[in-house]
């Protein structure tokens, strides 16, 4: 039998992100049955997973860039990076306070992991994460973070790094345990605190990576399936609180962030400001949204705003399932609304950022219907989405993935979708439509290299076809020209673009015109994608 390791190495931390990944996935479901404080809206099992996913891809990603030397990941790269990917994946108001504890870990574990820097690390992550929140309360993951770092602290001087993780899981049980009597929301409803489940289950996974042994349970009060997935709301959230969650991510300096959080804190509750180093995760409940997103805008740049209303997520939680949705990945926040206008649920696949598979099963079940066409918009996607689909599939949901590999393929399968007709046929028809669509985008080349097309220098523009480099310009204008004249000499009936933010008006003139007179017989159909990678979008069907 393998000896536990010494200190909190790299592949410890690897191991420890795996694990807690897929506690979580096994834990989501009964997590979310007990959220009833600070809001009863049933998805902090959820939050917690999307955030751990974010950082465990983030600690994977360090490990990839290592796979060509000769060189490994240091521990230092391994919990900076995973402190990093959960901060920007965080999710909820438990998400975001879990962010701050594996960051509050990560200051200490970079330096050592061993048993007096474990103590240390509990210790400082407990004490960051009730600075970050505005109104700490007891008997919620707070309480179970203190008392783990409190039973750490206490352990024997030359206690190894097992029995360190032994004391703090314990302290972290026994604090679950009480917190029905410690928060009086939590005795009504019967349940522990859910966030504090959460994290007892994130320390058990990491005892777990370091001894080498599955941990004693966490305390479970409840059945899952005796409560509804909002749990008690008439308990849990009186008449009159905030309407919106509102959640994005600021860069702004310390001071402009101290202002920050005054500000949100006379507009609503629930206030976590987590982060550093220039790069904050900002969660808030408020009332008026639009006020809580210029208060980040006051302060620096805020990005990857995500606003959900309470209310319109408890309706959709009691009301019976709808037959059919579509799921479907886009690349801009225009297209998102057109998409959504549409009928169809979005994911924002941001610049650099692709969505991971926890994205879209949270998509999937935000749609809230028995069966759900998905639509990957990317080539890329296709492992991701097929992972969502299973476990979607899992929960009962009949999924079917169409392998869309372009937005504007996605845009021609969600065109033809008739949710009154059988889902075979629905899903044959949504497929032959994005199969019989052509593809293509324009892009800055960023340095000098060799493509289908011939070589490339910096700043030139790219006109790729079906995802292969067909046309290599010195303007946008003529390669787009030139890109459709070779798509159309194929045939085709319609043409649709798709610009980006700061394209202007006067090219898809341009770029209509030319249709027209080239192809008289071809329509074209215009749409604006907002902030998105490339500056123009083609299809031709």
């Amino acid at each position: 039998m393998p000896q536990p390791p010494d200190d909190v190495d790299a592949v410890a931390v690897r191991t420890w992100c795996s694990l807690a990944l897929e506690a979580l996935g096994r834990e989501r479901r009964a997590i979310d049955a007990i959220n009833v404080f600070p809001v009863a809206d049933g998805d902090t099992g959820t939050n917690l997973y999307l955030t751990v996913e974010s950082a465990a891809a983030a600690v994977e990603a360090v490990f990839a860039a290592h796979e060509t030397g000769t060189t490994t990941p240091t521990a230092a790269d391994a919990v900076r990076a995973m402190a990093h990917g959960a901060l920007i994946g965080a999710r909820g108001n438990s998400g975001t306070i879990l962010a701050q504890l594996l960051r509050g870990m990560a200051g200490v574990l970079a330096d050592a992991g061993d048993a007096d820097h474990l103590r240390r690390a509990l210790t400082e992550a407990a004490a960051a994460a009730r600075q970050a929140v505005a109104h700490p309360v007891e008997g919620t993951v707070l309480t179970v973070a203190s008392e783990a770092a409190r039973a750490a602290a206490a352990t024997a001087p030359a206690a190894d790094l097992t029995a360190v993780l032994d004391a703090a899981y314990g302290g972290a049980l026994t604090a679950l345990a009480a917190t029905p009597a410690r928060l009086a929301v939590l005795g009504r409803a019967g349940v522990v605190d859910a966030g504090g489940q959460g994290l007892v289950t994130v320390l058990g996974a990491l005892l777990e990576a370091v001894g080498g042994r599955a941990p004693a349970p966490a305390v479970r009060t409840v059945d899952p399936d005796a409560l509804p997935m909002t749990g008690n709301c008439a308990e849990a959230d009186p008449v009159g609180g905030p309407a919106f969650e509102v959640i994005y991510l600021l860069e702004a300096g310390d001071e402009a962030v101290a202002l920050l959080r005054s500000r949100l804190d006379a507009l609503g509750e629930s206030l976590v400001v987590v982060g550093g180093d220039g790069l904050w995760n900002v969660h808030v409940h408020v009332d008026d949204a639009g006020a809580a997103v210029e208060a980040g805008v006051e302060a620096g740049r805020p990005y990857r705003i995500r606003i959900t209303h309470f209310a319109a997520d408890r309706i959709r939680a009691h009301q019976e399932p709808a037959q059919r949705a579509v799921v479907v990945v886009v690349p801009g926040d225009g297209l998102a609304g057109i998409c959504a206008e549409a009928g169809a649920t979005t994911v924002l696949a941001r610049p650099g950022e692709p969505p991971a598979s926890g994205e879209l099963v949270d998509a999937i079940r935000r749609a809230h219907a028995r069966e759900v066409v998905l639509l990957p918009n990317d080539a890329q996607l296709r492992h991701t989405a097929a992972a969502a689909a299973e476990q979607a599939r899992a929960e009962g949901v009949r999924v079917a993935l169409v392998p869309t590999r372009a937005a504007v393929q996605g845009i021609a399968a969600l065109a033809v979708h008739e949710p009154d007709r059988s889902f075979d046929e629905d899903v044959v028809a949504m497929t032959a439509a994005a199969g019989a669509t052509r593809y293509a985008e324009l892009a800055v080349a960023e340095r000098q290299s060799w493509t289908m097309a011939g070589v490339c220098q910096a700043g030139d523009i790219l006109g790729l076809i079906d995802g292969d480099v067909a046309v290599i310009g010195g303007d946008v204008p003529a390669t787009a020209r030139t890109v459709l004249d070779r798509m159309l000499s194929a045939g085709g009936e319609l043409v649709t673009l798709v610009l980006g933010q700061d394209v202007p008006d006067a090219l898809a003139e341009d770029l209509c015109a030319h249709v027209r007179g080239g192809h008289v017989a071809v329509d074209t159909v215009v749409y604006r994608g907002g902030h998105q990678d490339a500056p123009l979008l083609i299809g031709v069907e």
